[in-house]
């Protein structure tokens, strides 16, 4: 849930087919496919500095999220490939116009009866003022992205 003051915490998680390391991989090492599995979301990955696989690696996002068409650009601040997680930290785009800092965390794990995954998502940002809003409906966004990389992976 939102905390409180400029600061909060979003979490959801969401129930996959896909393996754990499936969905961490396109994520880690080839995220220029999600636009291919989620395109009415998605419209581009593209690497700005570094490369795919790479901690510090800065991606460029292109997205559709409430309508409007955005950018983002990431920072890979961390990757445990045992744990099939990732952090990347937002450094520019449409989410800096509102937020002071914009964390994203996402976590694959395997189910315990080894058929499919549980995605974690964990959104950390501080707000600019209090005038902007939780980004609940960006939790929607990634929880839905992540069901359409499920149908893809599961094809």
């Amino acid at each position: 849930m939102a905390s409180g003051g400029l600061t909060g915490k979003l979490e959801t998680d969401v129930e996959l087919k896909a393996s754990a390391k499936d969905f961490h991989d396109m994520w880690w090492k080839k995220p220029h496919h999600v636009s291919n599995t989620s395109n009415d979301k998605i419209h581009g990955c593209d690497l700005h500095e570094g490369e795919f696989g790479k901690v510090g690696s800065i991606t460029v996002w292109h997205y559709t999220h409430d309508g409007v068409r955005k950018v983002a650009k990431e920072v890979v601040e961390a990757v445990d490939e045992a744990k099939n997680a990732i952090t990347y930290k937002v450094i520019e785009g449409d989410l800096m116009k509102e937020y002071k800092t914009f964390v994203v965390h996402i976590q694959a794990t395997p189910k315990s009866d080894g058929n499919g995954s549980i995605i974690h998502w964990i959104l950390e940002y501080e707000k600019l003022h209090e005038g902007v809003s939780h980004p609940e409906t960006l939790l929607s966004f990634v929880a839905d992205m992540s069901k359409d990389i499920d149908a893809h992976l599961c094809k």
